[in-house]
């Protein structure tokens, strides 16, 4: 593969959903894919609703952490759009997104953690990369990530 081109032809990084949960996570995966230029990106922040249940944070609370988050990622990319999702299903809500905004791609920093953490806490990376709509990007990790 000589370029971003996926097999139908289109820029792979033509318009990237780049998901983020916070200001550090924010800036720390905007950075990841910076060396990749992006033609167009859109950070989005899923604020997790509970169903029937308090919500893990306050809404006020959330929106404060995604404007943060937007903030962060506007330091590499200035020109960033910004989507704020409220949604139970984080990866549900990812994937409606990545439809909305017509994303070519979806990237993303795999979280840390050992194999059973990720396994009793849901693995969303498994998810993503398998059930997507559009092709995912799993950007590496800095040495310090890790």
């Amino acid at each position: 593969m000589d370029g971003p081109d996926d097999t139908t032809g289109q820029n792979l990084l033509a318009h990237v959903l780049l998901p983020v949960a916070n200001e550090e996570d924010a800036l720390a995966t905007a950075r990841a894919l910076e060396p990749y230029d992006p033609e167009r990106v859109t950070a989005l922040h899923v604020v997790e609703k509970g169903d029937g249940v308090p919500d893990k944070t306050p809404v006020e609370q959330s929106e404060e952490l995604a404007a943060e988050s937007y903030a962060a990622v506007r330091t590499v990319f200035p020109d960033a759009g910004e989507h704020t999702a409220y949604a139970r299903d984080v990866v549900e809500a990812i994937f409606d997104v990545a439809s909305e905004v017509d994303a070519s791609a979806i990237a993303y920093r795999p979280r840390g953690g050992n194999r059973l953490f990720q396994f009793l806490s849901g693995d969303l990376s498994a998810e993503l990369a398998t059930e997507a709509p559009v092709p995912v990007v799993a950007l590496p990790r800095a040495e310090s990530d890790e």
